[in-house]
């Protein structure tokens, strides 16, 4: 299983009080060193944390991938492609949120990217839509022709219960619904060095993609202590 590392956050503090620190580019440069298979930004439409800009240095720096969030907005689709992005996820956006709060409205978006996701797709970029864990979703992926999803976690994250709980069964159904589709599977939103643990032992997954938490934890044990210490959690997959 892999891990994306998501630096947006670190971004946020530099556009705190402006200026060039702490730099997303060596955050990802030390995401790299650690071990991280890819690097995650969203490139939100208020620039709240990364902007273009950091996206291009981040692309002249590293050498692992780089996934790069976007909403369904034709000024984004045209900015990967304009900008040979390579990986993109489709997220959805609202300008109040503090962070994402669900999976994409495959219904209400479904026009606009059965019209505008050839565009990307056929310039070779790899592009995964952001779902919450419903079946009816992977229908629909496949209308769309998208040959990846990346799960929405944060219904579970945020949940108390760990033993038995409904939403760790909704994650593992549609990964195995996907799998049968030949949609590739990858996961993320809240996840943390606990409750990781049982998304780890689900077979399928390729990826997580998380951020807030490692950038938090790095402000007290260190961006490349934190990634190690992930990474060895994902590769345990213990019982």
């Amino acid at each position: 299983m892999k891990l994306g590392v998501n630096i947006d956050h670190v971004a946020t503090i530099r556009n705190a009080r402006g200026g060039k620190h702490p730099s997303p580019i060596k955050a990802a440069e030390i995401a790299e060193k650690s071990g991280a298979n890819s690097i995650v930004v969203h490139l939100r439409e208020d620039r709240r944390h990364i902007k273009e800009k950091d996206i291009q240095y981040i692309i002249k720096n590293i050498k692992i991938p780089l996934q790069l969030e976007i909403a369904p907005t034709k000024f984004m689709f045209n900015y990967a492609i304009n900008n040979n992005i390579k990986k993109v996820c489709i997220v959805p956006e609202k300008r109040k949120e503090l962070t994402t709060e669900g999976g994409l409205d495959l219904n209400k978006n479904f026009k606009f990217l059965s019209t505008n996701l050839p565009k990307l797709i056929n310039k070779g970029i790899e592009v995964s839509l952001f779902v919450d864990p419903i079946p009816d979703n992977i229908v629909i992926v496949k209308k769309l022709g998208v040959k990846a999803i990346e799960i929405h976690t944060g219904s579970y994250a945020n949940s108390q219960n760990r033993k038995n709980n409904i939403h760790l069964k909704k994650i593992k159904n549609i990964t195995k619904i996907a799998l049968n589709n030949q949609i590739r599977v990858s996961a993320g939103h809240g996840l943390n060095f606990d409750n990781v643990k049982n998304i780890i032992k689900i077979t399928g997954i390729e990826e997580l993609n998380i951020g807030h938490f490692i950038i938090g934890e790095a402000i007290f044990y260190g961006l490349e202590n934190v990634i190690l210490k992930m990474l060895n959690l994902m590769k345990t997959k213990k019982k």
